[in-house]
């Protein structure tokens, strides 16, 4: 009887939006990203790239307004600085920065003003998180490789960015910021990983993230010179290569996670390393690579479309999204506790 008592309070408690939702919006860029790269290529119709790019503005802006709506019902002030879910904030100044290029290609002055504003919100919001890190007590177990997001991948995604809007200096200032940050907290969250206790299961698909580094920093480098084959070229794909290879050892320990926001944390590296294999299929003119490029990226759509039809399926169970935790509903848990 108290039991059941419990499942029915529980089932009353409002449900909890996580800062790690807007990795949805975050793989639909990446999606979108990966067809405008392949369209491209294949000098065919920008159709299907443009309406995924209005699928990620529309997503973006209804994760915005219903994390926004929830967060204010908990801790607004600590998100920026919770050692979970904090790093994930950066994404919602990162997906509207991604939206410029595509848009500066239907309005060339809107779409500048919309990267630059976006860049400038990324930089100042990943040195405040970078700042909270120094300045608050840290726990390393609280660390995941969402860590890389507001500056590593922040960075070298505003620095390719840059590149295909022609802003040549700004490119190589922000292409530096990122791979910077990326070899500082390297280090850190690989020994987190190497030595530290196992990310409890709902991060473990966070791990999908060391993916998206280098071949970011791939595609980044490859529209700052050119799209050419050079020495740091070969670096970085030999680095993409091993960390690509390491998620086929990791799948039974994504096994151990049940199905929820955090398995986004998969669609934007993948979709990144479509990007930077395309890329390279152009640069090495491989024979047939206009039919190869869309069979990878037809993968990616596939696995796109599988994560959205399990999404649906949870949010219809009410599986997918958590509950706000019976301590926090009087707002005197902190944020870190969630």
């Amino acid at each position: 009887m108290q039991a059941t008592h419990q499942r029915a309070a529980s089932g009353k408690r409002p449900l909890q939006l996580p800062a790690s939702l807007f990795a949805i919006a975050f793989g639909m860029a990446g999606l979108a990203q990966a067809w405008s790269t392949v369209t491209r290529l294949a000098g065919d119709s920008s159709w299907p790239a443009n309406a995924l790019w209005i699928v990620t503005a529309v997503v973006w802006l209804i994760t915005l307004v219903a994390y926004l709506s929830n967060v204010a019902a908990r801790h607004r002030k600590a998100e920026l600085s919770d050692l979970t879910f904090g790093p994930f904030t950066a994404l919602i100044v990162i997906v509207p920065m991604l939206l410029g290029a595509p848009l500066a290609q239907q309005a060339k002055r809107a779409g500048e003003v919309v990267f630059i504003c976006g860049a400038i919100l990324m930089v100042l919001v990943g040195a405040w998180i970078t700042g909270g890190w120094v300045t608050l007590d840290g726990d390393i177990q609280r660390w995941h490789p969402g860590y890389f997001l507001p500056t590593a991948a922040g960075g070298l995604l505003a620095g390719g960015e840059s590149a295909m809007l022609g802003f040549t200096t700004l490119s190589r200032v922000l292409f530096g910021l990122g791979l910077g940050c990326f070899l500082i907290l390297a280090s850190i969250i690989s020994y987190r990983l190497f030595v530290v206790a196992a990310l409890p299961p709902p991060l473990l698909p966070t791990i999908a993230i060391e993916l998206a580094p280098p071949v970011v920093a791939g595609s980044a480098w490859f529209a700052i010179n050119g799209n050419r084959v050079d020495m740091f070229a070969g670096i970085l794909a030999g680095f993409s290569g091993l960390m690509l290879a390491v998620q086929l050892r990791l799948i039974a320990l994504y096994r151990r996670a049940k199905f929820g926001p955090g398995f986004w944390a998969f669609s934007f590296p993948f979709a990144a390393a479509v990007t930077d294999g395309v890329h390279w299929l152009a640069a090495e003119h491989v024979p047939g690579r206009g039919a190869i490029a869309y069979a990878l990226v037809g993968v990616l759509s596939a696995g796109f479309v599988f994560l959205a039809a399990r999404t649906v399926v949870g949010l219809a169970n009410g599986t997918f999204l958590p509950r706000v935790p019976a301590a926090d509903q009087g707002g005197a848990a902190p944020a870190q506790s969630r």
